[in-house]
């Protein structure tokens, strides 16, 4: 199986309202999120790809207009906006548009990663 990955950046908040009060995620914050995508194939197409990386440019576009510099509850209509919430997210959004989608990470900090691989 060959795997191909893009990362992607963006900056915004969010706020885990059902956490207690006294938890920092609780609170409005934001983090610097690193979203990584994997596409896999068992074969390479006619150039040699997996998928040419230029056919990821449609999910750089959705995130810099949609999420960059956003609070993700209001964006996503609802309070659970995890990294793990965020990782399926992403990875429904480019299965819909890039079969070879295999897996999606997502990190708000240097030290953690959410992943969604079904």
């Amino acid at each position: 199986m060959f795997r191909i990955t893009k990362e992607f950046h963006f900056s915004a908040s969010h706020q885990l309202t059902s956490l207690p009060p006294d938890h920092q995620c609780a609170r409005l914050h934001g983090h610097n999120y690193i979203v990584e995508v994997e596409l896999s194939a068992k074969d390479l197409d006619v150039h040699g790809f997996v998928r040419d990386y230029h056919d990821l440019a449609p999910l750089k576009r959705y995130i810099d207009e949609s999420l960059d510099h956003r609070h993700l509850n209001e964006v996503l209509g609802h309070e659970q906006v995890t990294a793990e919430y965020l990782a399926r997210h992403f990875y429904e959004w480019c299965k819909a548009r890039l079969p070879e989608t295999a897996a999606v990470r997502v990190s708000e900090t240097p030290k953690t990663w959410a992943e969604y691989r079904p």
